[in-house]
């Protein structure tokens, strides 16, 4: 036991003996090395700071950015409001604008005593079948202590099955696949395809089941290309509209699977005229000298150039499926300072 208390010891010493040459070797080298830079200060030290700045300044432009995405105390005072502050992405140049909607977000309620489903219908302003087809209720019996999952619109949550699409879902629920789409807190495994994986949450915007009361249901109406609206726009291409304005998709879907021409709205310049991958796809933008402009989404092909001046009623493009989109189909959009306007109200 002596022997072995003294080759610790031994061992203990030997160790903190090297530690402390190695600090004073360490120290030595850099002493070395400051006086060398102190005596070639004169030579190094205008582009030593030129470089630590340019430094400094791209940590900032390229840290900046992901710092306040995810500094949690930057959106602290946000937390508990009724609504979310979209700042519009613009692609073509220009400030669209700030867009305020109801957060758009399917939620679980707790059900508490003196609840029952037109209550809790009309507290988060949707149908009572929504509620009830989101849950699969087959009556209004609810009890206290019960969960319920509450979409943000009319429609449904669906949970997907293994081998379901975002087409054989839409058949389903009687909408279109775009309406889906459309959604935007709908994730998708693959942006082109629109592919789901088994298991997760999807929301099905003015989706219903048959053989049961429904409750405001959108009504697809055939449209004129051409017909002058009450503010002098016209409608900008024919078919049926597929999908009515709601508040995350304040636009009309026009759908028309012989993919006819797109007309300008009324008379104005174009602004935009380009193609993305995702969102709009190819689309076009018209400025009507008036305080509004008109947007056509998701055409096949186009005609103008940006600052071409285009008359009510000329042809524009023709109707496609590019971008974000699942079918043939003219997005359609009317916008006055930035903000997204009911198309209706210019359109009867």
């Amino acid at each position: 036991m002596i022997e072995i208390g003294e080759f610790i010891t031994f061992l203990k010493n030997y160790i903190l003996s090297r530690l402390i040459t190695a600090g004073q070797i360490f120290e030595g080298i850099k002493d070395l090395i400051v006086a060398f830079l102190i005596v070639k200060r004169g030579k190094y030290s205008s582009s030593f700071l030129n470089t630590s700045f340019l430094m400094i300044v791209a940590s900032a432009i390229v840290g900046g950015p992901i710092i306040a995405e995810n500094a949690p105390f930057l959106n602290l005072n946000n937390q508990n409001n009724e609504q979310s502050v979209v700042i519009s992405y613009n692609p073509y140049g220009g400030n669209l604008g700030t867009v305020y909607s109801v957060k758009p977000e399917i939620v679980s309620y707790r059900v508490v005593s003196g609840d029952n489903i037109a209550s809790i219908a009309k507290r988060f302003n949707i149908s009572t079948n929504s509620i009830k087809w989101s849950n699969n209720l087959k009556s209004d019996l609810i009890k206290p202590g019960q969960t319920l999952t509450i979409p943000p619109f009319d429609g449904i949550v669906h949970k997907v099955d293994t081998g379901e699409t975002v087409y054989s879902i839409a058949k389903k629920y009687k909408v279109t696949a775009q309406n889906i789409v459309n959604y935007q807190l709908n994730d998708f495994t693959d942006s082109d395809t629109f592919g789901l994986r088994s298991g997760q949450t999807l929301f099905v915007p003015g989706g219903v089941i048959e053989n049961k009361p429904i409750i405001n249901t959108q009504f697809i109406a055939s449209i004129q290309a051409g017909v002058r609206g009450s503010s002098n726009f016209i409608w900008p291409t024919s078919g049926v509209i597929t999908q009515y304005p709601v508040v995350y998709h304040m636009a009309l879907d026009i759908a028309n699977p012989s993919s006819p021409p797109v007309l300008a709205a009324d008379t104005g310049t174009v602004v935009y005229a380009g193609c993305l991958n995702w969102g709009y796809g190819c689309h076009v933008i018209i400025d009507h000298g008036n305080g509004y402009q008109s947007l056509y989404a998701h055409l096949s092909s186009y005609s103008p150039n940006i600052g071409d001046s285009v008359s009510q009623g000329s042809q524009i493009g023709i109707m496609g499926s590019t971008g974000r989109s699942t079918g043939t189909h003219l997005h359609f959009e009317i916008r006055s300072g930035g903000q997204l306007l009911n198309p209706l109200n210019f359109l009867k």
